[in-house]
């Protein structure tokens, strides 16, 4: 591949902002029908260099060329007059138009009269609708779409023009295993027509079964490149961190307390039925699933935002009803949620506000706010989870996916809960902050919380719990321990299998 020409190339990017170096040199290419994996931890500077790509930011040295030709970009629009397309993890939808209008937005054809051709713009996008295999069409509402959906009709725009090269920013984060399936078979068919693809992604198994090359940054600055079948997963691990990772199965080494919670025959109407399982204080019970099982319904009936059809919530041996997340609080019941972005955090407020928030009541001095209890709860959690910012008045929104996460963890740790629901604690974390979050969990476990983890990776829900709770079609269908679980009894159950069918 080496003797091909680029359709794509960087060269000796550099950015600064204050105080910061975002780039440092970085130099990649990207070779026409290449899936290019380009990895490293949050703040390695992958978005930053997509950025300098796309023409939001423009670099201090260093050049861009396509072809044989130095280019500047001066926007997103020009970028992709060029032929670079981006498809990027946040989604930059507007929900009151329809797909059809989303896709073509900017573009849409017209007739005599600058009159739109909605014949013409739907007919266009259902051939394309029909290439992704989903289930709605071109004149669909889009607000009324799933995240997944909506992530589908952000990698349809990607189809609507003749692209050189195609950026995908985590782009399974919400898709489901059948929809990554069509995602997958895009980008071969992209790959078939000589499109290079540069694909970002904390996901190791996406890397290694879709990518040809690697790249990987640390710290703004290039590291090395290496070629996909040549290497493994422990090497790019130690390239993008510097360090080993311990993989290690979660073994226990503390007594674990009382039941804090119990679920008997807990059921939602048709999302899940007849449930149980327990919790213990000095545990992580572990759930794990495919999309649709149930897990995460389960976890916001437990915190009162769905109201339970059948079934009985007991805390410390008493039974208790919950019907909204004030009284989940009051009861000492927290939940981090799967979306930290949208639903754990203010990403326009700073660390201590985020963190503070569920306590503005307790916190008022008069009808001000107790700033110096605010700093000093904010200090604390900042020491005790190693949240790294500069200080507290550093906007959310600035902060690596895992110090958000680690803010998130925070703000439910200083309400002191007896259970703590943590739903997807790594997802869009790189491997590094992974590292950390799942030392946290087995942490806190360690202190006595009774800790709750629900996760769709493997590796992660068989490192940090103790005992998991494997689901199917909203049903349990098995509760393993730690040392009988495997893989393979593992994903039996989550396929709905028992040990009979099984066997």
């Amino acid at each position: 591949m080496t003797d091909v020409k680029p359709v794509l190339r960087l060269e000796g990017i550099v950015k600064t902002f204050p105080g910061v170096r975002a780039l440092d040199g970085l130099s990649f290419d990207v070779l026409p029908g290449e899936v290019h994996a380009l990895m490293g931890e949050n703040g390695a500077g992958k978005s930053t260099s997509m950025k300098v790509l796309g023409g939001i930011y423009q670099p201090d040295e260093g050049a861009i060329i396509m072809g044989d030709e130095q280019v500047v970009m001066n926007g997103p629009l020009e970028a992709k007059a060029k032929g670079i397309v981006f498809i990027h993890q946040e989604l930059s939808l507007a929900e009151e138009l329809s797909v059809a209008e989303n896709i073509y937005l900017g573009e849409l054809p017209r007739k005599s009269f600058g009159r739109v051709d909605w014949a013409l713009l739907y007919e266009r996008t259902d051939a394309i609708l029909k290439k992704l295999k989903v289930g709605f069409n071109a004149r669909t509402r889009v607000g009324d779409l799933s995240i997944a959906n909506q992530q589908m009709v952000e990698i349809a725009r990607a189809l609507t023009v003749d692209a050189k090269a195609v950026i995908f920013d985590e782009p399974t984060a919400s898709l489901t295993d059948a929809e990554k399936v069509v995602l997958f078979d895009v980008i071969a068919d992209l790959q078939a027509e000589g499109v290079g693809i540069i694909y970002i992604s904390h996901r190791m198994e996406e890397i290694f079964k879709i990518t040809d090359r690697i790249t990987v940054l640390r710290d703004g600055q290039y590291v090395g490149t290496v070629e996909t079948k040549n290497t493994d997963e422990e090497r790019v691990t130690q390239m993008m961190i510097g360090r080993k990772l311990d993989l290690s199965r979660n073994v226990s080494h503390h007594e674990l307390g009382n039941v804090a919670l119990e679920v008997r025959g807990l059921s939602c109407g048709k999302l899940y039925s007849d449930v149980s399982f327990e919790v213990r204080r000095g545990e992580v019970l572990g759930f794990y699933g495919l999309v649709g099982a149930g897990r995460t319904e389960i976890a916001e009936t437990l915190f009162g935002l769905r109201e339970p059809s059948a079934g009985q919530i007991l805390l410390d041996g008493e039974e208790v009803r919950i019907s909204s997340p004030a009284d989940a609080i009051a009861r000492g019941i927290s939940l981090v949620p799967e979306d930290r972005k949208g639903q754990g955090l203010v990403l326009g407020m700073n660390c201590r506000d985020n963190m503070t928030l569920p306590q503005v009541d307790d916190l008022k001095a008069g009808p001000f706010m107790a700033e110096g209890a605010e700093v000093a709860i904010f200090d604390q959690y900042r020491d005790k989870l190693d949240i790294r910012t500069p200080g507290w008045k550093q906007r959310v929104g600035n902060l690596s996916g895992g110090n958000q996460q680690k803010i998130v963890i925070g703000k439910w740790l200083s309400m002191h809960p007896n259970v703590l629901i943590v739903d997807e604690p790594t997802r869009g974390i790189d491997v590094g902050s992974k590292s950390e979050i799942h030392k946290l969990l087995r942490g806190l476990a360690a202190q006595g919380y009774a800790v709750i983890v629900i996760s769709s990776e493997m590796p992660e829900v068989l490192h940090v719990s103790d005992r998991i709770v494997a689901m199917y079609s909203g049903r349990v269908m098995r509760t393993f321990t730690s040392e009988e679980v495997t893989e393979d009894n593992l994903i039996q159950a989550i396929s709905g299998l028992t040990d009979d069918r099984a066997a």
